[in-house]
């Protein structure tokens, strides 16, 4: 991007100079940030990359990708961008492959995120849902056998149900996999995936028998399109909600999520100025977007932890549920 607001940046060619009758020192080039990864946490970034952009008179230039989790870290572990969106903590190769590349990383939880079931409006029989029952949709072993709503509960329609829902380079359908079919990336195959939260959101709402799963911001921004499913995971159905997100009876559905910073990346001024303009806005920001504040004193220990560099992740290489986000950040970090 050329842009003539400002002397600072790099200097393009002297040939395009004279090309287009302006001197050099007329004409200079944004800083980029490089952004990429996950689409649940992309709300939540966007918004402060446009918000950052306008506040620096667009002389950093900000973009930010949706690969998914896993196509984001395997960028960031390359290299290749200078931030990654994660809808999960790094899991072990993404640890070894960062280690293998040279690349150090700081984790910045940023949000809470209730990851929502949902279904049609015109759905009356599925608006609560076991963990069990939800498994038995998604396990592997469903895949072209379990095809039936009655198949799941004897109570419901013999029609059959559509299912939406992450790709596998997504964290969301890590994390999904992991907490209700019981491990990551196992899931059946048959079923409309994308990366993309829209496309899974239209599926669902144009279809009567759809089932499908992503983060609550994507309901929120479409709730008179879609039904939320209420999940019992032993105490009763709990709706997604600002409350029982943050309160944890969301369960197993509730998840902090991050962005990962590369600590070569931070050592340039516009990188580090950007991260704290991202700490400082993001309680504000985050509840725009239809997300979850962390506490005050997690954006605060972001910085801290920028600052000190302090190197490596507290999860060791496994997303968990229930997390108390503030015991987790003190614990040791490992590569």
């Amino acid at each position: 991007m050329i842009n003539f607001k400002g002397l600072k940046g790099r200097i393009v060619s002297a040939a395009l100079s004279a090309f287009i009758g302006v001197t050099i020192a007329d004409v200079v080039v944004a800083d980029t940030i490089k952004i990429d990864g996950s689409s649940t946490v992309y709300p939540i970034t966007e918004a402060v990359a446009e918000d950052f952009q306008k506040a620096k008179k667009n002389l950093i230039n900000v973009t930010v990708g949706i690969s998914g989790t896993g196509g984001g870290f395997k960028k960031f572990c390359r290299n290749v961008i200078d931030i990654a969106d994660a809808s999960r903590p790094i899991s072990k190769k993404e640890m070894e492959d960062c280690k293998a590349s040279g690349v150090e990383y700081i984790e910045m939880p940023v949000a809470f995120d209730g990851l929502t079931v949902v279904i049609n409006p015109s759905n009356s029989w599925a608006k609560t849902m076991t963990v069990a029952e939800l498994k038995k949709i998604w396990e592997p072993s469903a895949q072209g056998k379990i095809k039936k709503w009655n198949q799941i509960n004897p109570a419901w329609p013999d029609a059959e149900f559509k299912l939406y829902g992450a790709g596998s380079d997504s964290g969301t359908f890590d994390y999904f996999t992991e907490v209700i079919v019981g491990k990551s990336k196992s899931s059946r195959g048959d079923y409309t995936a994308s990366e993309d939260d829209n496309v899974l959101v239209q599926g669902v709402a144009s279809d009567k028998n759809g089932l499908g799963y992503f983060g609550y911001a994507y309901y929120a921004e479409n709730i008179k399109k879609l039904t939320a499913v209420a999940i019992d995971a032993g105490k009763g159905g709990v709706l997604p909600s600002p409350k029982s997100i943050e309160d944890g009876s969301y369960q197993p559905l509730s998840r902090p999520i991050f962005i990962y910073v590369n600590t070569k990346a931070a050592s340039r001024p516009e990188v580090k100025e950007f991260i704290n303009f991202y700490m400082k806005n993001a309680a504000v920001l985050t509840a725009e977007v239809k997300y979850f504040p962390l506490p005050e004193k997690i954006y605060k220990l972001n910085v801290e932890n920028l600052n000190k560099n302090r190197v490596g992740t507290v999860f060791g290489g496994t997303s968990q549920t229930n997390v108390d986000i503030e015991k987790a950040m003190m614990q040791p970090v490992s590569q």
